[in-house]
């Protein structure tokens, strides 16, 4: 068994993000200490000490002026995260960073940039990279058992009440920097990047439905052209009451794969058909965002503690995050300018 020193993190931001990014700490306590965790809620300070029995602080400060904590993970929102990403640079700190990188894909590009700048390791929370279905779908793409791609889609149909909206902030230029395809749709977005490419091309829509009084996009359709000619196509909504599983379909020359939150099938034209399980179902599609395990969120913190041993790019970065990031910007100008736009 290999033993290992634990690292020493502190955690920023105790809002809903946090429970399944801290049950995995605990799950990984023979690896990483947590010396401190800070919100500026006192009421959520106490919470998340009284849930998880870890130590909090009441300013950030003292995590980034702690010598001995060797990486921070950053979970506030959106608008917080070039500044925070900047302090911890400056001290010295790796970082794992909450989805999204910014709200903007200029203030986005900045974050990378520090981050290389201060030669530290840089990881996103894309803890859906970790399900099995993708692990084994790229996989076989990899090896060419689909052959050349000709058609790639995704869907993300999720629900979220008005109240959802109603929290200061939610769904705001301001805060997230946007709607559905920043918020919710990115970590499908990545998982499609990462499985097919950086689409070349895109036209589309993006709409705030009827179902929401929000400032942002809640029902986004597009079209996609990829490098090799595959085309293909992207939705994402809010709106889909009660919300459903997100889909990703490949078609290629030798087969095809369809994958969504629970499982999947890669079916060949050899004759073999693979169905695939994945390790922690669901993924928060309905009213309650985070309606799902810790398992992929623990696969994560346990690859990026790998990464800091190993002295080796966390399994997402923050290059891997700009592509994400760049599609969105592309698909908000299409629907903008009703043009077709060059990603």
């Amino acid at each position: 068994m290999t033993v290992f020193t634990p690292l020493r993190t502190g955690i920023i931001g105790l809002g809903m993000a946090s429970p399944q990014h801290a049950q995995s700490l605990i799950d990984l306590k023979e690896e990483v200490d947590v010396v401190a965790a800070f919100s500026p809620s006192a009421d959520r300070r106490s919470a998340f000490a009284e849930l998880f029995g870890f130590p909090v602080v009441a300013s950030v400060d003292v995590i980034f002026n702690d010598a001995s904590i060797d990486y921070v993970i950053i979970l506030t929102p959106p608008n917080t995260h070039l500044e925070l990403v900047q302090r911890a640079a400056d001290a010295g700190k790796h970082v794992l960073l909450e989805k999204p990188l910014d709200v903007t894909l200029e203030r986005s590009q900045q974050i990378v940039d520090v981050a290389a700048q201060a030669n530290i390791k840089f990881g996103v929370v894309f803890q859906r990279r970790f399900r099995n279905t993708f692990a084994e779908t790229a996989r076989r793409l990899a090896e060419g058992e689909l052959g050349e791609i000709v058609s790639v889609s995704m869907r993300l149909s999720n629900w979220r009440p008005q109240s959802y909206y109603d929290e200061p902030g939610r769904g705001t230029i301001a805060r997230d920097g946007g709607g559905v395809l920043l918020t919710q749709a990115i970590h499908t977005i990545d998982q499609m990047i990462t499985l097919a490419g950086l689409p070349t091309e895109i036209a589309g829509f993006a709409v705030t439905s009827a179902v929401h009084r929000m400032e942002t996009e809640d029902l986004v359709h597009a079209v996609m052209r990829f490098e090799n000619g595959a085309i293909g196509s992207l939705s994402a909504t809010t709106s889909a009451y009660p919300g459903y599983p997100d889909e990703i379909e490949i078609l290629g020359t030798k087969g095809s794969a369809r994958l969504d939150s629970d499982g999947g099938t890669i079916a060949l034209m050899d004759g073999r058909r693979i169905e695939l399980t994945d390790n922690a179902a669901g993924g928060g599609t309905g009213a309650d965002p985070m309606a799902f395990s810790h398992h992929n969120h623990l696969a994560l913190h346990q690859a990026f503690l790998s990464a800091l041993r190993d002295n080796r790019e966390p399994v997402a970065s923050g290059e891997d995050a700009l592509k994400a990031h760049r599609l969105i910007a592309a698909i908000l100008h299409a629907a903008e300018t009703g043009a077709r736009v060059t990603v």
